[in-house]
C-alpha cells in the first residue's frame, strides 16, 4: 500500500487531497497543528482506516522525521498564507523553516517531496499566461504583501538544492486560484469566500481596488486531481507544474455572478476598498493566469469543472456556516 504523510492536512486543499488520495488506495499520515486548518474538515477522514492523523507543528523536525518514517513521499502544504494586513515576519519565518524541516526529513528517510507552492509567485510579471518558465518578478521589500511570494519562491530553490546536494526526488505545483468545500470563509480562502458569505447576508461585496483585476479560479477536485498526478507521475521529478484553470474572470464580475447564484432576484450591492486603506504599501496583480500546456503535456492534466459549476457546488456548501 502506498503510504504519504500529507503537512497542512485539515486545511482547505489538505483535507480535500486526504480524501482524493484515500480513495486512489493510499494510506495517508496527516499532521497539522490547527492554526488554519479546522477539525471539522477532518470528520470524514478520521472514519477511514487508511488515515491516521497527528496534531503538531509542520517546524518540528523531530516529529516530522518519525512521522515519516516508511513513507514514499511527504506532500508538503502546511504554509502561513497572504500577509494582507500583517504577519510578514511568521510568513516569512515558518514558511521556511516548515520547508526546511520537510526537506531534512525526506533526506534522512530517502522519500520524495511534493511541495505546494503558488501562482503567487510570477507576481507582476505582465507577460500572460504564465508558463513554468516564466521571470518571477516580485515587487519592493518594503512591501509586506510579496513577503507570501517570496517565501514560496525560496522553499522552491531550497527544493531544488537538497535535490541537487542530498538527491532527494522534489516536484513543485503551483495553484491558481482554488476554491471549493472546506475552504476558508474569510479573504484567507479568497474573494469567492467573502462574496459568498456577503451575499447571503444581503451585505455589500467589498472589492479592493476598481475590480478590474483579473483572475483564474479551480475547483478544488481539479486542483487536487492534479496534485495527484504530478505525485505519481514518472516525469514529474524535478519539475514544476501549474496546477489551475485557464479561463480568466474580472473580480467585479465574479462578485456579481456570485450574487446573481445566491439572490438571483436582486441586483447586487457593491462596495469599492481603496489599497491605500490597508496597513502600510499594498500592491495587487492585475492578471494572473495559468500556461497549462506543461502539465497538459506531462501530466495529462485537464480541469473538468467550469466556474458556473463550481462557484454553485461551493456555494451550496458554504451556506451551512452562514447565519441567516
Amino acid at each position: 500500500m502506498k503510504r504519504v504523510l500529507v503537512t497542512g492536512v485539515a486545511g482547505f486543499v489538505g483535507s480535500n487531497l486526504a480524501r482524493e488520495l484515500i480513495n486512489h488506495g493510499y494510506q495517508v499520515i496527516g499532521l497539522d497543528n490547527f492554526s488554519y486548518g479546522l477539525d471539522r474538515n477532518l470528520a470524514a477522514l478520521k472514519a477511514q482506516p487508511r488515515f491516521v492523523f497527528h496534531q503538531g507543528d509542520v517546524c518540528d523536525e523531530k516529529m516530522v522525521l518519525e512521522l515519516s518514517q516508511g513513507v514514499s513521499a511527504i506532500v508538503h502544504l502546511a504554509a502561513f498564507k497572504i500577509p494582507r494586513y500583517g504577519n510578514a515576519l511568521k510568513t516569512l519565518m515558518i514558511n521556511s523553516k516548515g520547508t526546511e524541516s520537510v526537506l531534512e526529513a525526506a533526506r534522512k528517510n530517502q522519500c520524495r517531496v511534493l511541495f505546494s507552492s503558488t501562482s503567487d509567485v510570477y507576481g507582476k510579471n505582465p507577460a500572460l499566461p504564465f508558463n513554468e518558465m516564466s521571470d518571477l518578478v516580485i515587487g519592493e521589500t518594503n512591501v509586506k504583501r510579496w513577503s507570501y511570494a517570496v517565501s514560496k519562491i525560496f522553499d522552491e530553490h531550497l527544493c531544488y538544492a537538497y535535490q541537487d546536494e542530498y538527491n532527494v526526488p522534489i516536484t513543485i505545483v503551483r495553484y491558481f486560484g482554488g476554491y471549493g468545500p472546506h475552504q476558508n470563509l474569510t479573504w484567507w480562502g479568497g474573494p469567492q469566500s467573502v462574496f459568498i458569505n456577503a451575499a447571503f447576508k444581503k451585505e455589500p461585496l467589498t472589492i479592493h481596488g476598481t475590480g478590474k483585476q483579473k483572475r483564474s479560479f479551480t475547483y478544488i477536485s481539479d486542483i487536487v486531481k492534479g496534485t495527484r498526478m504530478a505525485l505519481e507521475s514518472a516525469k514529474g521529478t524535478g519539475e514544476v507544474f501549474n496546477i489551475g484553470n485557464d479561463r480568466e474572470i474580472e473580480i467585479i464580475d465574479l462578485a456579481k455572478m456570485i450574487w446573481k447564484m445566491v439572490r438571483p432576484a436582486e441586483d447586487p450591492k457593491i462596495e469599492f476598498i481603496s489599497y491605500e486603506s490597508f496597513s502600510g504599501k499594498y500592491e495587487d496583480v492585475k492578471r494572473r493566469i495559468p500556461d497549462l500546456s506543461k502539465s497538459r503535456e506531462l501530466l495529462g492534466f485537464v480541469p473538468e469543472v467550469d466556474l458556473e459549476r463550481g462557484l454553485a457546488l461551493t456555494i451550496e456548501w458554504q451556506k451551512q456556516f452562514v447565519n441567516l
